[in-house]
């Protein structure tokens, strides 16, 4: 709760929570918010402008692009997040594992994510799908094999400071186990790092996502995603920009409420960050403080 009430401290990250939390809930119940069916077709209202019944429109096929926007979000954020929990959590493990056993445990895993690592993660996601085929499911394990090899190397380095604390080297010496020791005292130190690269992961992961639906590598018609609403609305950019501009915008303002919510959280799990910003802070409001004096002398 002190956590939570930090991050309302800052507005913008309160703002950024908002928009995360409603997007998420609009997904969750999808079928309660859409107007319409999000695939039903009406070929007579092919590219009619907005109505009163169809707030943003109809697309090619006649469709509401409201509708589809809204159930959008099930690809293009839920199922994300889901992937983002699966490599986070097969790194977590791994990364546990090596930055507390260490050896050749520790050896032969940063091997393993070095490999992974040595290939760039777009190129490493498409060679994948390129093996797997296209489609949702296909590009969801693409991107937790591509991308378990990061958490996990991160997380090994904040396991390998915990272990070095003096509670941990006690809790060895007096018998304790290593599970109870990785879960009672390593794991809550870890636990702010892994909530960080995971947030500032996760805005990263909607845009690829979106990006390869866009190039016709990820979702697949007549399901609704947000890249792909894009690659749709392409014949008409110029004519309809309103129909590219709502999925458009819906990535960017998604996008960037996830950023500034992974600073603001970065921020509130960082005692040292925390400081920094309150003296910079004091220093703006003394410095605004004197202005006024001086331009009156």
């Amino acid at each position: 709760m002190s956590m939570l009430k930090r991050i309302l401290k800052d507005k913008l990250a309160a703002v950024s929570l908002s928009i995360v939390v409603i997007t998420i809930m609009v997904g969750i119940f999808a079928p309660w918010f859409a107007p319409h069916d999000p695939h039903e077709v009406h070929m007579e209202l092919r590219y009619a402008a907005p109505t009163g019944e169809y707030l943003l429109g109809n697309d090619h096929l006649g469709r509401c692009v409201l509708s589809r926007l809204i159930f959008g979000i099930r690809p293009s954020v839920l199922w994300v997040f889901v992937a983002l929990v699966l490599s986070v959590g097969v790194g977590a493990i791994l990364g546990f594992i090596a930055g507390y056993f260490r050896g050749r445990t520790d050896a032969v895993l940063m091997r393993i994510c070095d490999v992974m690592l040595s290939f760039p993660g777009y190129v490493m996601t498409l060679a994948l799908i390129g093996m797997l085929g296209v489609g949702l499911q296909n590009i969801l394990i693409a991107f937790v094999l591509s991308k378990w090899a990061w958490f996990a190397r991160v997380i090994r380095t904040s396991v390998m400071q915990a272990a070095e604390s003096d509670y941990v080297k006690f809790s060895q010496a007096i018998g304790a186990g290593h599970l109870s020791i990785m879960v009672r005292h390593i794991a809550p130190v870890s636990l702010p790092d892994i909530a960080v690269i995971s947030s500032s992961s996760f805005g990263s992961m909607v845009l690829q996502i979106s990006g390869f639906s866009f190039l016709g590598l990820g979702i697949q018609a007549p399901h609704a995603e947000w890249g792909m609403m894009l690659n749709e609305a392409r014949e008409v950019m110029f004519s309809r920009p309103e129909i590219m501009l709502a999925p458009g915008l819906t990535i960017i303002m998604v996008v960037s409420a996830i950023n500034f919510l992974s600073d603001a959280l970065q921020v509130a799990l960082d005692p040292k960050l925390m400081t920094s910003k309150g003296k910079l802070q004091a220093d703006a409001a003394a410095l605004e403080a004197k202005l006024p004096g001086k331009e009156v002398a």
